[in-house]
């Protein structure tokens, strides 16, 4: 399914530069002063300040799990790896360390907006990715649910079609919707009948 990309509005975001004193910090902080963006460069750790930031900029090249207070790739905003060396075990790490988008270094006068925006709206994208899958998850622990239910009330000697359309009525009677109705047979682990009043 195609989502829309929406173009964010970056003054006043704060970006944090995880990454010794360097070069690299000066070049990108004045791109990202001149976006609007309020930055502050920190090293060699995050602390717990970090996660009130809406980017986060690290040195895919000296960086290790240690320097966040989050597990890796479950960084609570946009991650974006400053990479010097291509070696493929850095660039692995970057990656498994939750990167949505990279620059590479020698940073110079430019490239900084774009890197945000494509941050921005991979972070996003994942994020509705992860909401879609608890949700389909969800459902489908329910519909078992179900299920488990109707086997419990059919175990009477009624057949599937009347134990559903008998659970069916337990959830108008307690008004409830059919999954919360299933969910209370099964907790009570019986035909349900012990569970009839209950609202």
């Amino acid at each position: 399914m195609k989502r829309p990309v929406r173009i964010h509005n970056l003054g006043g975001a704060e970006a944090i530069i995880l990454h010794r004193p360097h070069p690299t910090v000066q070049a990108l902080t004045r791109q990202l002063t001149a976006i609007g963006l309020q930055v502050r460069q920190v090293w060699p750790a995050l602390d717990a300040s970090a996660l009130g930031a809406d980017f986060v900029f690290f040195d895919a090249d000296m960086g290790h799990d240690e320097q966040f207070p989050w597990a890796p790739g479950t960084s609570p905003m946009p991650m974006i790896a400053l990479i010097g060396s291509e070696a493929p075990g850095r660039i692995e790490w970057s990656l498994e360390a939750g990167a949505h988008a990279q620059m590479l270094k020698p940073v110079g006068d430019n490239g900084a907006y774009a890197t945000l925006l494509v941050a921005r709206a991979t972070f996003d994208a994942q994020a509705a990715l992860s909401d879609e899958i608890a949700g389909l998850r969800r459902r489908l622990g329910e519909r078992q649910t179900v299920v488990r239910a109707v086997t419990l009330l059919s175990g009477r000697g009624e057949g599937d079609a009347e134990a559903y359309d008998r659970l069916r009525q337990m959830a108008m009677a307690w008004r409830v919707t059919l999954e919360e109705a299933a969910a209370r047979v099964v907790a009570a682990g019986k035909d349900g009948d012990g569970l009839r009043n209950r609202t």
